[in-house]
Protein backbone atom coordinates (compact mmCIF):
# COMPACT_ATOMS: atom_id res chain seq x y z
CA UNK A 1 0.00 0.00 0.00
CA UNK A 2 1.20 3.44 -0.26
CA UNK A 3 0.20 7.17 -0.59
CA UNK A 4 0.75 10.02 -2.66
CA UNK A 5 0.73 13.79 -1.10
CA UNK A 6 1.35 16.78 -2.72
CA UNK A 7 2.45 19.68 -0.89
CA UNK A 8 3.87 23.22 -1.59
CA UNK A 9 7.31 22.36 -2.27
CA UNK A 10 7.47 18.65 -2.72
CA UNK A 11 5.37 15.56 -3.65
CA UNK A 12 5.66 13.05 -0.50
CA UNK A 13 5.15 9.07 -1.35
CA UNK A 14 4.77 6.79 1.80
CA UNK A 15 5.63 2.96 0.93
CA UNK A 16 3.76 0.92 3.86
CA UNK A 17 4.98 -2.69 3.83
CA UNK A 18 1.63 -4.85 4.16
CA UNK A 19 3.36 -8.62 4.69
CA UNK A 20 2.51 -11.23 6.30
CA UNK A 21 5.45 -11.41 9.27
CA UNK A 22 8.83 -9.24 9.03
CA UNK A 23 7.45 -6.22 8.40
CA UNK A 24 9.57 -3.10 7.70
CA UNK A 25 9.03 0.41 8.85
CA UNK A 26 7.42 2.58 6.39
CA UNK A 27 9.76 4.00 3.23
CA UNK A 28 9.09 7.88 2.91
CA UNK A 29 9.83 9.59 -0.70
CA UNK A 30 10.19 12.71 -0.71
CA UNK A 31 10.29 14.41 -4.23
CA UNK A 32 11.68 18.26 -4.50
CA UNK A 33 12.62 20.43 -7.62
CA UNK A 34 16.41 19.34 -7.43
CA UNK A 35 16.22 15.83 -5.56
CA UNK A 36 14.27 13.67 -4.33
CA UNK A 37 15.25 12.13 -0.30
CA UNK A 38 14.10 8.55 0.84
CA UNK A 39 13.87 8.08 3.81
CA UNK A 40 12.95 5.00 7.05
CA UNK A 41 13.43 4.59 10.54
CA UNK A 42 16.01 2.52 11.65
CA UNK A 43 14.43 0.69 15.19
CA UNK A 44 18.15 -0.40 15.94
CA UNK A 45 19.60 3.26 15.51
CA UNK A 46 16.54 4.52 16.57
CA UNK A 47 16.63 7.03 14.05
CA UNK A 48 15.74 8.04 10.65
CA UNK A 49 18.10 7.25 8.03
CA UNK A 50 18.10 9.42 4.71
CA UNK A 51 19.36 9.14 1.33
CA UNK A 52 19.38 12.11 -1.16
CA UNK A 53 19.69 11.13 -4.87
CA UNK A 54 20.13 14.53 -7.52
CA UNK A 55 17.89 14.23 -10.68
CA UNK A 56 20.21 12.43 -12.73
CA UNK A 57 20.78 9.53 -10.11
CA UNK A 58 16.98 9.10 -10.12
CA UNK A 59 16.53 8.74 -13.65
CA UNK A 60 19.96 6.40 -13.61
CA UNK A 61 18.00 4.08 -11.02
CA UNK A 62 14.85 3.96 -12.82
CA UNK A 63 16.67 2.81 -16.28
CA UNK A 64 18.81 0.44 -14.28
CA UNK A 65 15.31 -1.22 -12.94
CA UNK A 66 14.91 -2.95 -16.16
CA UNK A 67 18.48 -3.09 -17.50
CA UNK A 68 20.60 -6.51 -16.79
CA UNK A 69 23.37 -6.91 -14.93
CA UNK A 70 26.50 -4.65 -16.59
CA UNK A 71 28.00 -1.20 -16.55
CA UNK A 72 25.79 2.07 -18.65
CA UNK A 73 25.87 5.40 -19.10
CA UNK A 74 22.56 7.27 -20.75
CA UNK A 75 22.80 9.19 -23.11
CA UNK A 76 21.40 13.04 -22.80
CA UNK A 77 17.91 12.96 -24.52
CA UNK A 78 17.22 9.59 -23.76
Amino acid sequence: MFTIEHDFDATTITLIDEGAKHLQDDVVINAFEDCVTIEQHDPRADRVQRVTLSLSQLRDLAAALDLPEGVYRLRPGS
